[in-house]
């Protein structure tokens, strides 16, 4: 059953109807959220993204000025499956009264086993593994679109005075994204399907990969701050061997030490940069959520194929 996220609800409902000139005051978690509430709320809205470009999410501290920010938000948007756990404990400290929306409520998560984000252990370093939510959830551009409905919901519901706009404004957004999604399904089909095994520094393009049919092999499990033990190494360099992968990708904030060692023993190049938990700066390749599925496909067909430079 679908379940609605709120805070003290009949605060918002109380709140004045926004005048042409008044922007609806919004707090995104992290940069991919940032953005699409930007592209859908446009002119209407006035976004602060809390865990900024380049910035990990997953065991982010929030600043005074963070929750600061919050006091005067309607809107809080978060990921949730255990990604952003830490926006509940802004809000509380921030003594924040609106309406808390979680784009994944609603998603049936792909489960695997590791620590969730709010943990700092990794599997094999004397936690016992355990099945948990996988929250990286927009690596699938469907379930991107699904975010994307949520978060127009809200605008709208939360300004009715633009209602119109907010409509087009979704309709527009959830064509780009339609387009996005198959083109990556377009790109990848380039690609054998056997040749199609990639490694990555951490485990955040489960979703990617069961949509396109792309197999990816992570160094560590769903936290930026897990690490493998020698045992899983071991394992993952064999297998690397074994399948003959050609594509090793660190991520944007994750730590290249682990893959330089994985290509130091196997030969395989390391390939560009992905993004995976957060967008780059503006001037960056990734700059919003759009640019980060072309700039990651872009590097992960060449190198799939055995192009990487």
């Amino acid at each position: 059953m679908r379940r609605r996220s709120l805070i003290a609800l009949p605060a918002l409902l109380s709140l004045p109807p926004l005048r042409a000139e008044t922007r609806l005051p919004v707090v995104a978690s992290f940069t991919i959220l940032g953005d699409m509430v930007r592209e859908l709320g446009g002119p209407r809205v006035e976004i602060r993204t809390i865990a900024g470009p380049d910035a990990d999410a997953h065991h982010f501290q929030p600043r005074p000025s963070d929750a600061a920010a919050l006091r005067g938000a309607a809107l809080l948007v978060r990921n949730g499956l255990g990604f952003d756990s830490w926006v509940d404990r802004m809000a509380r400290a921030a003594g924040w009264r609106g309406r808390l929306v979680t784009v994944t409520d609603g998603i049936r998560p792909r489960m695997t086993a590791g620590h969730s984000h709010g943990h700092a252990h990794a599997h094999g370093q004397g936690q016992p593994a355990r099945q948990v939510p996988d929250p990286h959830c927009w690596q699938d551009v469907a379930h991107a679109r699904h975010y994307a409905r949520a978060i127009a919901r809200a605008l709208a519901e939360a300004d009715a005075a633009d209602a119109t706009g907010h409509a087009a404004r979704a309709a527009e957004y959830d064509a780009r994204l339609a387009a996005l999604d198959a083109w990556v399904r377009e790109r990848i089909a380039t690609v054998p399907p056997e040749r199609r095994v990639v490694v990555t520094s951490h485990d955040s393009f489960g979703y990617f990969g069961e949509a396109y049919g792309v197999r990816f092999l992570p160094v560590a499990g769903l936290s930026t701050a897990a690490e493998p033990s020698a045992q899983q190494l071991a394992r993952l360099i064999r297998r690397i061997r074994e399948e003959r992968v050609t594509a090793l990708f660190p991520e944007n904030m994750a730590n290249p030490a682990t893959l330089r060692r994985i290509a130091a023993e196997t030969g395989v190049a390391i390939g560009g940069r992905l993004y995976a938990d957060s967008l780059s700066p503006p001037d960056g390749p990734a700059p919003d959520y759009i640019a980060m599925v072309r700039h990651n496909v872009g590097a992960l067909v060449p190198a799939m194929l055995g192009q990487t430079a």
